[in-house]
């Protein structure tokens, strides 16, 4: 791809990319165009986790150092081909016309916006109320690190396994894990945020010396977060494949559960940091390890869809 400024055509639309040289994530002289590159070479697998999603993004116009901004609304600008789905939000009493990320040249045009993290709905947009997985984000208070995150993640995957349903896990990008359980049937938002709170306060009890169910950062020092409150309609979380505005290029990057065990027996935190170049290579050779998430039908058990908490 040249330098500085291009016309790129993609799947018969015609991109106009501007500014390929701006350094994006200045520690490490990660461009525009590097940035562009990485999320061409990675469509094949992200697409398919973006689609039909309502999708909130997150700008870094001046590179991870300078100022970003949340964009709900699509861009106006946008060009015609690109999707839009129209929400309805009671905070604004009114609708918010997201971007729906279904094509590489939708995804191309996002980052040439500097559109670095990509923050994707539960739920597909034609049905708002239901979502397709439920989300455990692991945020871990300083001095704790992702290794404690992956002690935590394994308590959580146990628990979970017990009660009949598989789960997978992916770095956040930045410090912590996240949890994943597909469930791809006819459940709501107050079913997964009822039982994941319930799981949450049930790891606190059994663990209260390394985790907490509750935000209050007071509590949170030393222990990991369980951050169940993921599990609402108007809350998003970084997509899989997605970059973080770090200091380096790192994305949130599936994993094999052996791999968080491995981190946690050796407590190497550098053995879950993986920046663009290693997550590509990933994927060659693994393939997408996240794709369950899509397709794995699974139903919450029958007294927990019925608001009823875990007994100890």
């Amino acid at each position: 791809m040249p330098s500085d400024s291009t016309r790129l055509k993609l799947e018969g639309k015609t991109l106009e990319l501007s500014n390929l040289d701006k350094v994006l994530y200045p520690e490490v002289a990660f461009t525009k165009q590097q940035v562009i590159e990485y999320y061409i070479r990675i469509a094949p697998v992200l697409l398919p986790h973006l689609k039909d999603r309502p999708l909130t993004l997150k700008r870094y116009p001046e590179g991870v150092e300078g100022p970003y901004f949340y964009e709900k609304n699509c861009p106006p600008h946008r060009p015609r081909w690109v999707k839009t789905a129209p929400i309805y939000s009671e905070h604004r009493e009114g609708k918010i016309d997201f971007c729906l990320v279904d094509d590489l040249p939708t995804l191309v045009w996002l980052a040439n916006l500097a559109a670095l993290e990509l923050h994707p709905s539960l739920s597909l947009w034609r049905n708002m109320d239901r979502p397709t997985a439920m989300a455990f984000d692991l945020d871990p208070g300083p001095p704790a690190d992702v290794v404690d995150c992956c002690e935590v993640a394994l308590h959580l995957r146990e628990m979970l396994e017990g009660l009949g349903l598989s789960c997978f896990p992916k770095t956040s990008g930045g410090k912590g894990l996240q949890v994943y359980v597909p469930l791809n049937t006819p459940l709501t938002y107050e079913d997964t945020k009822t039982f994941s709170r319930a799981i949450a306060e049930l790891l606190e009890r059994r663990h209260p010396e390394k985790v907490v169910s509750n935000m209050a950062k007071s509590l949170r020092i030393g222990k990991v977060l369980v951050d169940w409150s993921q599990n609402d309609r108007h809350k998003t979380t970084v997509s899989v494949y997605s970059l973080r505005a770090r200091e380096r290029p790192t994305a949130s990057t599936p994993l094999e559960w052996e791999e968080v065990m491995d981190a946690l027996e050796s407590g190497k935190a550098r053995l879950l940091d993986f920046d663009a170049a290693a997550v590509l290579h990933r994927v060659e050779e693994r393939g997408d390890l996240f794709a369950p998430v899509l397709e794995l039908k699974q139903r919450l058990p029958a007294p927990y869809r019925e608001a009823r908490a875990p007994s100890r």
